[in-house]
């Protein structure tokens, strides 16, 4: 059991002498996301599994490279749900250490002081406000605003003197670490609160109490965290506030290379793309059109796999999850110099780095875009979700349960966003491969291509709809799914592989800047708790509704459908392929 303190639940401002004085080592040791061009990825999740506008932009083409498209959608984000419960806070009282692999430990407690009485812990109350906080894009800043957000992280990094001070930057930064990396029970298995559909709400409670423990260390009630904009062309890099070496805003354990105005690349999976910036701001804005609007017409698509109480963990993550957020994760870490990808490349030490809360605010913003897109992008009814829980303490060091459903509204938690153009919702792409119709009958049909014991090679089979020319209310009613049953890979190797419609095998899959590209699924490689044969199997799902419109496919009853494999090609396999019509 790892060593922790208890609270009395109190209203006092100040510290109790509760507190113990014992030390916390502060060694980062703990995989998230870690990548090199020469070496594997390792993500640690330790969840048990069974089966995880500036003128320039006028002259932006919409030459695109679009990564990970899709993500780790599992059958039951669109699968009706059972009776079931939601997920309850984590029993404190049960806290053990983190881990980083099957094998090695983070090495320190990531668990926050004890409450004197779970039990008695109340419910959150919001309280009364006069004035909306408001988070602005961390590239526009002035710099009394930088120094103000210096200052407060400053007086939060001095409560670090007492290792169990639950408002020190530490001790927030611990929250991320015990919610992901197995330090934390519910129901018997370990609670993750990635690769689900508690991604977006942990992660805005997080960010809320965050903010308001800033705004009380400075006196100021108003205060708003900064977002980093990078769905926007002049957020597109490290933002400067961050990059001031002596600043407290300032973490050395950042890829180095990515400083001075890099360009983000919001599909970094390690590799360096080789390309002008003009062409990489291209590829983001392409990237975010396709993970906010094509690939997330449907809420469990955007928010990820539904995660009641006694099910797995980490039964899927939606698009925004996947893409930018896991590669902006990767890019900022400092992969070359450091063992696990520390600090923003690995789950335990990303709250470590101030720009954590700044990249996840803009996260946090996405949900809020996605949802004024219309259609039916809109909060989850479901009332597992809505009444999940989690377990925080408040600026004055009161311990708190909040539900998911209270945060639902950015305004009546107290805060709002500056607007930002968002360009990328016109950036769909347009340019097509084919003039036509690729000869279906030409090629294989999907019943005699799978089941497929390794994608080793570009494979193009024809693949029979379950409908076509379907009117514009049954496409409101029901999307499209291109859905791939039971692929299996070894969970700790990195594979990547590409969908285009209607091109056959001898596609340019290095340009993806075109209509018929559909997406990508992606997986880099992670450790779940029990599974000793690291055999992954999940359902992978693309909706294409809007691109069979938009390569005019809509009245055929065939189309062709061609897999292009990027990285593990040889030790993926998939069991069979099909076109389902799936209620949003």
């Amino acid at each position: 059991m790892a060593t922790s303190t208890t609270l009395p639940l109190s209203t006092n401002k100040t510290l109790s002498s509760s507190f113990t004085s014992s030390s916390l080592i502060a060694k980062p040791s703990q995989l998230f996301l870690h990548g090199r061009r020469s070496q594997s990825f390792k993500v640690s999740c330790n969840a048990n599994n069974s089966g995880e506008h500036d003128k320039n932009l006028d002259a932006v083409d919409r030459r695109n490279i679009l990564l990970g498209l899709g993500g780790l959608y599992g059958a039951a984000n669109v699968a009706p749900l059972a009776i079931a419960s939601p997920i309850p806070p984590p029993d404190l009282k049960s806290c053990s250490k983190a881990h980083i692999n099957e094998t090695e430990e983070v090495s320190y407690s990531c668990c926050p002081p004890k409450p004197e009485d779970m039990d008695s812990v109340p419910y959150y109350k919001f309280p009364s406000m006069t004035k909306l906080r408001i988070r602005p894009p961390a590239h526009a800043a002035d710099e009394e605003y930088i120094a103000k957000y210096q200052l407060a992280t400053s007086r939060m990094r001095e409560l670090d003197k007492d290792p169990f001070d639950p408002l020190g930057f530490k001790q927030q930064a611990n929250i991320h670490c015990a919610y992901c990396n197995g330090a934390y029970k519910v129901g018997g298995k370990e609670l993750q609160v990635h690769f689900s559909w508690l991604f977006f709400p942990f992660h805005r409670w997080y960010l809320y109490f965050y903010e308001r423990i800033l705004g009380s260390l400075i006196g100021d009630p108003t205060f708003g965290l900064p977002y980093w904009n990078w769905d926007h062309p002049k957020g597109m890099r490290l933002p400067p506030m961050f990059d001031r070496e002596g600043s407290s805003l300032y973490d050395e354990k950042r890829n180095q290379s990515h400083r001075n105005g890099t360009i983000i690349d919001l599909g970094h999976f390690g590799d360096e793309v080789q390309t002008t910036q003009l062409q990489m701001m291209t590829n983001n804005l392409t990237l975010m059109y396709r993970q906010m609007i094509t690939n997330a017409p449907c809420p469990l698509l955007f928010f990820g796999a539904p995660y009641p109480l006694g099910t797995d963990p980490s039964p899927g993550m939606g698009t925004i999850e996947n893409i930018p957020h896991t590669p902006v994760h990767i890019w900022t870490g400092d992969n070359p110099r450091q063992p696990n990808g520390e600090n923003m490349g690995n789950f335990y030490s990303a709250g470590l780095d101030p720009v954590f809360y700044c990249h996840h605010a803009n996260v946090d913003r996405m949900w809020s875009e996605w949802k004024a897109i219309g259609g039916k992008r809109r909060d989850l009814s479901n009332k597992d979700w809505l009444n999940s829980e989690f377990f925080f303490y408040d600026e004055n060091r009161n311990p708190y349960k909040v539900k998911v459903r209270d945060c639902l509204d950015t305004k009546k938690m107290g805060y709002d966003y500056a607007p930002m153009p968002t360009p990328w919702r016109n950036f769909k792409p347009i340019r097509k491969t084919t003039t036509g119709k690729v000869n279906t009958a030409s090629l294989p049909p999907a019943s005699k291509v799978f089941p497929l014991a390794k994608l080793d090679r570009a494979i193009s089979f024809s693949i029979n709809r379950p409908a076509s020319s379907r009117t514009q209310q049954e496409k409101n009613e029901q999307e499209e799914m291109l859905t791939f049953n039971k692929i299996q890979y070894d969970d700790r190797q990195y594979v990547r592989f590409d969908v285009f419609l209607n091109v056959d095998k001898t596609v340019n899959a290095d340009e993806l800047d075109k209509a018929e590209f559909a997406g990508s699924y992606t997986s880099l490689p992670h450790v779940h708790g029990d599974n000793t044969t690291h055999v992954t199997s999940v359902t992978f799902q693309l909706a294409i509704t809007e691109l069979l419109e938009d390569i005019g496919l809509e009245d055929e009853d065939t189309i062709a459908a061609t897999l292009i494999p990027k990285k593990g090609g040889e030790g993926i396999s998939i069991e069979s392929a099909e076109i389902k019509l799936v209620d949003c």
